[in-house]
C-alpha cells in the first residue's frame, strides 16, 4: 500500500542553509519565524498530513463526492472530520494577516505546509487552498465592509471560497462569458448564468461558501474590458454576521473527472443570485488575477506534491521488489533475484525524479520568499525586484513545475511495472491527480504564452534582465571552486536562454506564430535554468556544511551527487530546446485541418 513521509528535513535545509531566512528576521512577518518555531511548525504539519490527511487520500479517490437530489454535496468518508481537525489545529491561519485573526507567518514558511498537504491529499488540500486564494482577492480589491464580513470566517475555515470563471462555451477566453449581473437597486446585483469546472463549488465541510464570480453588467463592453467580479455567498449574511436565507444558486452536477475525485468539481447555476461587486465595475479581471496568481503558485506546489509522493513510493518499491540480476553481477547472491534498485534504467528514473522534486521544492520556496519580500523588503528597489522575479517565475513554477511533476509521477509508476497500473498500489491516482495540474489555472501553453508574450516585455524587460544577472553572477562566483562544472554548464544554459529571448525579439513581430510555436520550449529552458540555479545554491550549501563538519554527511553528499546529475542530464536540454524554437512555425502551421485528418 502507498506510503507518505513529509520531507521536513529537506524543507528545513532549504529554509535555513540555502535561503537563510534568519537574515530577514527584522522584516514584518519574519520575527516569529525563528529556526525553532519553523521546525516545530513543519514537524507538526508533516505529522498531521501523514496521520490525518494521507490515510483518507486513497479511500477518498475511490469513493468520490456525492451530489444529492436537493443539490447538496457530500464529501468522502473522513473528510469532514479531517477538515474540522485541520481548522481546530489552526492550519488555515498560518500565513493570514493578524488583523483578521491569522498568525501572520511569511509565505516561505507556509509553502512547505502547503506542499505536504498537496502530497498527502491533493483533493482535500484544494478546499482550504481555494479559500486562501479567494481571501487574497478580497484583501486586495474588496471594500472594508466586505473584508470585515467575509475574511475572518474564511480565514478561520468556517466558510469556504471558490473562483468562478469558466462557462460551457469559454475557458481561457473570458471575454466570451455570458453570465450577467443586473443591479437590484440596493447596491447588490442579480447574478444569472452557468459556470463549470468550479472546484469546491458545493460541499459539506463549511457552513457557508463565498463564491467569487465573473459576470458582465448590462451596459458593459462585450469583451474582457467589460468583466466585473462579484461576491456571491451560498447563504446571505445578516447585518449581525449570522447566516440568513439560502441564495438562489445551486450545484447542477459534479463533473466526472479523471482524477481528484474527492474534490467536488461542480457545474454551478446562478438564478438571479444576490451578489456584491468587488472593486471597480469592468475591472473584475484584474481583481480575479490576484486570486489566479495565488492559485497558479498553488498549482505549481501541487505538481511538486504529486511528484514527491509518487517518487517516495517508487523508491520504496524499487528497494522491496526483486526482479532479475544487476548487470555487474548478483548483488544479493543468497536471494534468487536482486531488488529493482540495482538496475540502471530504474536508477535513471529515480535520479531524474529526485533531481526534479528537490530542485522544484527549492524553486517554490525561493518564489515564496519573493512574495514575502515584494511586500516586506526594506527598500523600494528590493520590493520591486522581488515583485518582478515572482511575476516572471509564476508561469514557470506553474507550467514547467507541473509538466515535470507529471513526468516524475509517470516514471514513478513505470518503476512499478504492471503493478503501477493497479489501483491498489496508489500510483494510478498520483498520475491522474498530477495530470490536472497541467490544465487548470491556465493550461501550460497559456502559461508559456503569458511568460513570452507578457512577462518578458514588461517594464522594458526589467525582470528577465534581473534574472539573467542573478544567474550569471552566481555562476561566475562558483566557477573557480569545487562546483565549477555545474556553474559552467548553468552559465551556458543561461546563454541559451538569452539567445532564445533575443530570437523572439527579432522574429516575434514579423511572425507572431514563431512566438506561439516556441513559447512552451522557452518556458522549459527558463525552468531548466531556474532549477539549475537552485541546484547550484543547494550544492554550495551542502559543500559548506560538509567543509564545516555540520549536518548529516549522507544527506549532504546525496545533494552534491544529485546536483551533478541535474547538471549532466538536464541542463544540456536547454540547447536542444533553443534549436527547436529557432525552427520556427512554418511547418506546423502549414497543413489544413483536412490534411491533419488525412481524409
Amino acid at each position: 500500500m502507498p506510503v507518505y513521509r513529509a520531507p521536513v528535513k529537506d524543507s528545513l535545509f532549504l529554509l535555513n542553509e540555502v535561503l537563510g531566512i534568519e537574515r530577514y528576521a527584522g522584516l514584518p512577518g519574519f520575527a516569529n519565524a525563528t529556526p525553532d518555531m519553523v521546525e516545530a511548525v513543519l514537524t507538526e504539519a508533516g505529522r498531521f498530513c501523514e496521520e490525518v490527511l494521507f490515510p483518507i487520500n486513497y479511500s477518498g479517490d475511490q469513493q468520490g463526492c456525492t451530489r444529492h437530489e436537493d443539490g447538496s454535496v457530500t464529501t468522502p468518508e473522513g473528510f469532514k472530520d479531517a477538515y474540522k481537525a485541520y481548522c481546530e489545529a489552526g492550519w488555515t491561519l498560518l500565513t493570514q494577516p493578524e488583523a483578521f485573526g491569522g498568525q501572520g507567518l511569511p509565505h516561505v514558511v507556509g509553502f512547505p505546509v502547503e506542499e505536504y498537504r498537496m502530497a498527502a491529499n491533493q483533493a482535500f488540500a484544494m478546499y482550504p487552498g481555494l479559500t486562501q486564494a479567494a481571501v487574497a482577492a478580497i484583501l486586495v480589491k474588496g471594500s472594508d465592509e466586505q473584508k470585515a464580513v467575509y475574511v475572518p470566517k474564511m480565514i478561520s475555515g468556517e466558510w469556504g471560497g471558490t473562483m468562478n470563471l469558466t462557462e460551457p462555451h469559454c475557458g481561457t477566453d473570458l471575454g466570451l462569458i455570458r453570465t450577467r449581473a443586473v443591479p437590484n437597486g440596493d447596491g447588490s446585483y442579480g447574478i444569472t448564468g452557468t459556470k463549470i469546472f468550479i472546484s469546491s463549488g458545493e460541499h459539506d465541510l463549511t457552513d457557508n461558501i463565498v463564491h467569487l464570480v465573473l459576470a458582465k453588467t448590462p451596459d458593459a463592453p462585450d469583451s474582457v474590458k467589460g468583466i466585473s467580479l462579484f461576491i456571491v455567498p451560498k447563504f446571505l449574511v445578516d447585518e449581525d454576521g449570522a447566516l440568513g436565507e439560502r441564495n438562489t444558486l445551486s450545484c447542477g452536477s459534479i463533473e466526472h473527472k479523471m482524477g481528484i475525485h474527492a474534490n467536488a468539481t461542480c457545474v454551478m447555476n446562478y438564478d438571479g443570485a444576490k451578489g456584491w461587486m468587488v472593486g471597480e465595475e469592468n475591472k473584475g479581471l484584474a481583481a480575479m488575477f490576484v486570486m489566479m496568481n495565488a492559485a497558479r503558485l498553488g498549482v505549481g506546489i501541487q505538481g511538486l506534491g504529486q511528484a514527491d509522493i509518487a517518487f517516495q513510493n517508487a523508491v520504496q518499491y524499487a528497494q522491496d521488489r526483486r526482479q532479475g540480476r544487476a548487470l555487474t553481477g548478483p548483488q544479493d547472491p543468497q536471494e534468487k533475484a536482486d531488488p529493482l534498485f540495482v538496475h540502471p534504467d530504474v536508477r535513471r528514473m529515480l535520479m531524474d525524479g529526485k533531481a526534479v522534486v528537490e530542485g522544484l521544492r527549492a524553486l517554490c520556496l525561493w518564489g515564496a520568499l519573493q512574495v514575502d519580500l515584494s511586500h516586506a523588503a526594506e527598500s523600494e528597489a528590493e520590493r520591486q525586484q522581488a515583485d518582478d522575479l515572482i511575476s516572471l517565475l509564476t508561469p514557470v513554477i506553474k507550467g514547467y513545475g507541473t509538466d515535470k511533476g507529471f513526468d516524475v509521477a509517470v516514471n514513478a509508476q513505470q518503476v512499478f511495472g504492471g503493478h503501477g497500473y493497479i489501483e491498489e498500489q496508489g500510483m494510478s491516482q498520483y498520475v491522474r491527480d498530477a495530470r490536472i495540474t497541467m490544465i487548470y489555472e491556465g493550461a501550460n501553453g497559456v502559461q508559456a504564452m503569458d511568460l513570452v508574450g507578457r512577462k518578458l516585455a514588461q517594464n522594458g524587460g526589467r525582470a528577465v534582465q534581473a534574472f539573467f544577472g542573478i544567474v550569471d553572477a552566481e555562476c561566475a562566483a562558483a566557477k573557480d571552486g569545487p562546483l565549477a562544472d555545474l556553474a559552467g554548464r548553468l552559465e551556458k544554459a543561461n546563454g541559451e536562454l538569452k539567445a532564445a529571448t533575443m530570437w523572439f525579439m527579432q522574429n516575434g513581430m514579423a511572425n507572431p506564430n514563431n512566438v506561439g510555436a516556441g513559447a512552451h520550449h522557452y518556458m522549459h529552458i527558463m525552468g531548466i535554468v531556474a532549477l539549475g540555479l537552485m541546484w547550484l545554491r543547494i550544492a554550495e550549501a551542502a559543500q559548506k556544511a560538509l567543509d564545516e563538519g555540520r549536518g548529516d554527511t549522507t544527506f549532504l553528499e546525496a545533494k552534491l551527487v544529485t546536483a551533478r546529475h541535474f547538471g549532466e542530464r538536464f541542463i544540456p536540454d536547454a540547447g536542444a530546446l533553443r534549436r527547436k524554437i529557432e525552427a520556427g512555425s512554418e511547418a506546423m502551421m502549414a497543413l489544413t485541418p483536412e490534411q491533419f485528418v488525412g481524409a
